[in-house]
């Protein structure tokens, strides 16, 4: 998200200190796209959205029982604690910490960044954002648009890539000619 804030600010910038430049070889063009629209409106991201969350459902699940678990552990702890030698105490202890130990493992597989889910989202999503952004910068090819921001977030979705000017910053950067 904020590598979107960032490049947003960025091409905003590029966009207002050069609007002269651009002016003078026929105009700047550019689109806004509601992305979170044009995504509701595909069914395969309703079946993908469906898909990521039953299977989420599902390891909340799991989770839910060895949280009980975990709980039913701590409760027979407490009440037998007073009744057990100093070894027991520490070995119940160390039974308790192992469940821990297991939930948190667990979560992290399953919800983790690098988790289960995390992949299902990232492996269902790609072909739906492939799709968005052809037809994006088809569209903006076919109307002649410079630039194509998403609505919600100002993020750049398209751009020309005659107006990709890196090289030519870099380029005056190398030279020491900032002004």
């Amino acid at each position: 998200m904020r590598k979107y804030v960032f490049l947003s600010s960025v091409f905003i910038f590029l966009v207002l200190f050069s609007i002269d430049g651009f002016s003078q070889k026929g105009g700047i063009s550019i689109g806004v796209v509601d992305i979170e629209t044009i995504v509701k409106s595909m069914p395969e991201a309703d079946n993908a959205d469906k898909m990521i969350k039953d299977v989420g459902l599902k390891y909340r699940d799991s989770l839910q029982v060895i949280e009980k678990e975990y709980m039913a552990k701590v409760d027979d702890f407490d009440k037998q604690k007073t009744m057990m030698t100093p070894d027991q105490q520490k070995k119940e202890q160390e039974n308790i910490r192992a469940i821990q130990v297991r939930y948190q493992q667990f979560q992290e597989e399953k919800f983790g960044v690098q988790g289960e889910i995390a992949q299902m989202r990232e492996k269902l999503l790609e072909p739906i954002r492939n799709k968005v952004k052809a037809a994006i910068e088809s569209v903006a090819k076919e109307e002649k648009l410079n630039f194509v921001l998403d609505k919600g977030s100002s993020a750049l979705l398209y751009s020309e890539e005659k107006s990709d000017i890196t090289y030519r910053v870099i380029d005056k950067m190398k030279r020491g000619d900032n002004k």
